[in-house]
């Protein structure tokens, strides 16, 4: 068949339309060359596992390591050649067992032996996950540092809490950065349980390691192929530092389901940070400002304007990730014990919701660690209503005189009249003899400052930042994965 080729025919992608990822350390992390060498590396410590249980020469898993170096190879030719096996590892084994024919003939026999596909691409997705997910920790443990300190500053710096759009009660900032932080430890709590629980593939054609054992033959030992397939599957765990799944999962999606998950309310949990700065830094508003950098944040016509730059990049990967994560969860719905078109249609979904979350973590921590709030223009703004904002306080002082429902039309009759004939609402309450005959004007004038009704909003930040966050646990590689199964014959990984 005939190619029709342009002259960007197998270009990169640049991030041109996805600038939230282009750039950050995640976009390499994930990238096709990391992804490649991910796969090399499963192949790599499967001729490793199976050497260290005398099934392969050491010689010959030394050589495959060796060989197994993505620079070696040409991803452009490889993802051609997939277009006829449907996956690109096919052709990477034909390209890997090339490669360490050249350096060892003898070495070449053991590539691959008795792996599938799937067990080598699945691996290899679990090892780019993984860094995947350690640079977004990074990122999250930056940005729950910097929010923290914002609300511990913050703890009693009043400003207007609005609700449906609307003020509505007083609060604090320091409240509200304590609810991004919070947010961002339930990622940070559910980005870890994922890494944990990311796991080696091995399974053979079917999942039932058929291969594995046939070619192992004499040489599993003694104590019998279900000993030897245990061993195995502890020994490639132990290579790559995987967990180890109880059973073969190429039709059991879970960890690619629960990555997506993770991920989804990630950027959820910074896309709320991110439409809040949005909100409080709209001109008439501007009760914060993104950190300036020179240049950022320009208009193609506008002059004067310096656009919320960092918030938006952040929303727009919380309103994509959501829906790559549909589409990665349905792919629970896998026939038979592999599936076609199933497993295909995870790969790139999973790589652009791991580019954006990760794209997202890594503006949040900026956002996070450059923001500035504007306490005098938050005061400013909690008096546009005139007291308004505290009705709820004097409702509630009114309510054993007067009835819970009477004090309620009350004010908000008290509060209608004061908006249509443009007065304080103080003036008006000190016209209403039900108003004034339990309350003095100057116990009115205490009552109605905004900056003296907060609740508990100071205390509930104190006590937000005080715990622990839910879920939290030793670092990820010092805590067996919830699924595991400790080896029964633990066997050492031959130097290499």
């Amino acid at each position: 068949m005939t190619r029709r080729t342009t002259p960007f025919d197998g270009g990169p992608d640049a991030g041109l339309f996805s600038p939230v990822r282009a750039g950050t350390p995640v976009e390499e992390a994930v990238g096709e060359t990391a992804w490649l060498q991910a796969m090399l590396d499963a192949e790599a410590a499967l001729a490793r596992a199976q050497a260290a249980l005398g099934t392969v020469p050491d010689f010959a898993a030394r050589a495959i390591t060796r060989a197994a170096r993505a620079e070696r190879f040409d991803p452009r030719a490889l993802a051609l050649q997939a277009r006829e096996t449907a996956n690109p590892v096919v052709g990477l084994v034909r390209a890997l067992t090339e490669a360490v024919a050249a350096e060892d003939r003898r070495a070449a026999e053991y590539v691959h032996r008795g792996s599938t596909s799937q067990d080598v691409l699945d691996t290899g997705t679990m090892l780019m996950c993984r860094r995947a997910l350690d640079l977004i920790l990074g990122d999250l443990d930056r940005t729950a540092t910097a929010l923290a300190g914002l609300a511990d500053r913050h703890r009693e710096t009043v400003m207007a809490g609005r609700t449906l759009t609307l003020h509505a009660v007083p609060t604090t900032f320091g409240l509200k950065a304590a609810g991004w932080h919070r947010l961002v430890l339930d990622a940070v709590d559910r980005i870890r349980a994922a890494r944990r629980g990311l796991p080696v593939s091995l399974g053979g054609a079917a999942g039932t390691l058929a291969g594995y054992l046939e070619f192992a033959g004499p040489q599993a030992g003694t104590r019998g192929p279900d000993a030897y397939q245990e061993r195995l599957v502890d020994a490639f765990a132990a290579e790559t530092g995987l967990a180890r799944p109880v059973l073969p999962w190429h039709a059991l999606r879970t960890p690619v389901a629960d990555t997506a998950s993770a991920l989804a309310l990630t950027t959820g949990a910074l896309g709320k940070l991110a439409v809040d700065v949005q909100v409080m830094a709209r001109t008439e508003i501007a009760e914060v400002a993104e950190p300036a950098v020179a240049g950022r944040g320009g208009s193609s016509a506008m002059p004067h304007k310096r656009n919320p730059v960092l918030s938006t990049l952040i929303r727009s990967a919380a309103l994509q990730v959501p829906l790559l994560t549909a589409g990665l969860t349905q792919c629970l719905v896998a026939e038979d014990e592999r599936s076609a078109g199933v497993w295909h249609a995870e790969w790139l979904l999973l790589r652009e919701a791991l580019r954006l979350a990760g794209g997202a973590a890594w503006t949040a921590a900026e956002l996070a660690g450059g923001l500035t709030p504007d306490p005098r223009r938050m005061l400013s703004n909690l008096r546009l209503t005139g007291s308004q904002v505290v009705s709820e306080r004097l409702a509630a002082l009114l309510a054993p005189e007067l009835g819970r429902a009477r004090a309620k039309d009350l004010l908000t009759r008290a509060s209608l009249t004061a908006d249509q004939q443009r007065r304080p609402l103080l003036d008006v309450l000190a016209t209403l003899p039900d108003v004034t005959a339990h309350h003095t004007v100057e116990e009115l004038e205490r009552l109605l400052d905004p900056t003296a009704y907060v609740g508990g909003a100071p205390a509930l930040t104190a006590s937000a930042l005080a715990r622990p966050a839910p879920g939290t646990a030793p670092p990820p590689d010092s805590v067996p994965p919830p699924d595991s199964v400790p080896p029964p014959d633990p066997v050492p990984a031959p130097a290499v």
